[in-house]
């Protein structure tokens, strides 16, 4: 698939999340892999998955763009998606079409900052495709001027600057697509198909992005039972 691919078929769609990480119960990559197919049946334009173990078995079962990701803590930095060159590497070499990586300006592993991160990123892999997983405006505009592609909400909510902003953030949301000229992904905070009706009806939002709400059902049980007494 080549870039432009990927946003055309993305385009107002949506993108479903299949990650399991190693302390929930679907930990598989074969499980996530039946996910991706179960909401490819659905109607899922794309899938945003995690570890190149399961990128690779979703690429086996699916025929749908893939975003991917490698979370990976590292006792130096709070960066954890795709936090480092190393991540990278091996995304690449098992052929996702979008690599995500955090865009906002904390320090990463090893004390690299964000731009000199991305710039040496993005000369050894100049025809791959990057989204910026971003916090705040600030955040989606130095991502566009270091070359990303794409600009997501990912990380709002989940920074200590923005720990009470709303999820989703209409105003960032509206922020960016007034502020930057590549795509905008809404990520983040989408429960219901109210809310994920109201985003995608934003003037200006490429796609949206939904994981827990689909694909987690530990955490949807929990989100149900939120102020029930036991």
């Amino acid at each position: 698939m080549n870039n432009s691919e990927f946003f055309s078929k993305t385009k107002g769609k949506l993108i479903v999340s299949c990650q399991a990480l190693e302390d929930e119960p679907l930990h598989s990559s074969q499980i996530m892999a039946r996910m991706a197919y179960a909401v490819m049946l659905g109607g899922a334009a794309g899938i945003r998955a995690n570890s190149v173990a399961d990128i690779e078995a979703i690429k086996n079962a699916v025929d749908l763009p893939v975003i991917g990701i490698i979370k990976k803590i590292y006792s130096d930095s709070e960066v954890y998606i795709t936090p480092t060159e190393t991540e990278i590497d091996n995304l690449v070499q098992c052929g996702v079409d979008v690599i995500a990586t955090d865009a906002t300006d904390r320090p990463r592993p090893e004390g690299g900052g964000r731009e000199v991160f991305f710039r040496a990123v993005r000369e050894r892999y100049p025809d791959q495709l990057f989204m910026a997983d971003c916090a705040t405006l600030d955040d989606g505009i130095a991502a566009e001027r270091l070359g990303f592609d794409v600009v997501s909400t990912t990380l709002c909510g989940y920074t200590e600057a923005t720990r009470d902003d709303p999820k989703p953030n209409i105003r960032l949301i509206r922020d960016l697509i007034r502020n930057v000229r590549i795509p905008v992904v809404v990520e983040g905070g989408i429960w219901d198909k109210e809310t994920f009706d109201q985003v995608r009806a934003i003037e200006g939002v490429h796609a949206v992005v939904i994981g827990s709400a689909i694909t987690r059902p530990m955490e949807i049980t929990r989100y149900f039972l939120q102020g029930v007494s036991k």
